[in-house]
């Protein structure tokens, strides 16, 4: 039977690659240091599967066919189309279609109605943390695009929801792997709104705290109410409760948070355990 090996959240501001040069030293250490940890701690969990948990940036989809949850069940993935991405090292990275095809049974099953897609191209969102985390062995793919960039987005106790089937897909899944999770996104920012490279520091440490506690009512609650104000990509918190619910709302381990006006983005770091070996 597979294992849970874990469930780890980054940040993807684009601008952490883009705007590299731009970015202060102290800054540069710090989000240095945290994707590295991240991967320390990724790959001592050695997981044969990865589900990434990230919106697509209109790569995929758009406004005429948004799909609230897609699960990229294909046996290989396209890398990011981005320029800023020209040297990331992988141009294509293997999927995991036995498992994707299990996760959508699952999902059917349980009365989520998720869409498939047997081919995507990976963007940022998903390519950034791969390509800072600085992994040693590329696990196979499972990427989760999840609608937290245009409204109607799915509730905030949807995602924690979302996150309980994965791991019951996971725990279900008769073959002899181990799994983690991958969350991608946020915290607070603005893009291409009047607000854009606004942060919102006292939400992303109330998250944070709430996150750390553990328990789903008071998390949920606060993004629902407060996410809006704290900026239209703060939405992509929701990924994070994705993770959370997978770890049994468990309460994670930060790795470490930082404002960082030169990117944009409340940059987080964090993981939830999961089971050694």
């Amino acid at each position: 039977m597979a294992i849970f090996a874990g469930a780890f959240a980054a940040s993807h501001g684009p601008l952490i690659v883009r705007d590299w040069d731009k970015v202060e030293p102290d800054h540069k250490t710090r989000l240095t240091n945290a994707f590295q940890e991240l991967g320390r701690r990724l790959t001592a969990c050695n997981p044969d599967v990865l589900i990434v948990v990230s919106p697509d940036h209109w790569i995929n989809f758009f406004i005429d066919n948004l799909p609230t949850v897609c699960i990229a069940m294909g046996a290989e993935h396209d890398g990011p189309p981005e320029p800023f991405l020209k040297d990331f090292p992988h141009k294509t990275l293997a999927g995991a279609p036995e498992f994707g095809k299990h996760l959508l049974e699952t999902a059917l099953l349980r009365d989520f109605d998720p869409s498939a897609s047997h081919r995507v191209t990976l963007d940022h969102g998903i390519c950034i943390p791969l390509w800072r985390m600085e992994l040693p062995h590329m696990p196979a793919l499972l990427p989760l695009f999840v609608n937290d960039l245009e409204p109607p987005m799915p509730s905030p106790n949807r995602c924690l929801q979302w996150g309980a089937l994965l791991r019951e897909a996971i725990e279900s899944y008769p073959e002899d792997i181990r799994v983690a999770i991958l969350a991608t996104g946020g915290l607070s920012h603005s893009i291409g709104e009047p607000t854009m490279g606004a942060i919102d520091e006292p939400f992303d440490r109330t998250c944070i705290d709430l996150f750390q506690a553990g328990a789903a009512g008071p998390l949920t609650a606060h993004v629902t109410d407060n996410a809006d104000a704290a900026g239209n990509g703060t939405h992509e918190v929701r990924n994070w409760l994705v993770a959370h619910g997978a770890a049994g709302e468990s309460g994670f381990d930060l790795v470490d948070y930082l404002p960082v006006p030169e990117v944009y983005v409340g940059c987080g770091f964090a993981s939830w355990p999961g089971n050694p070996g």
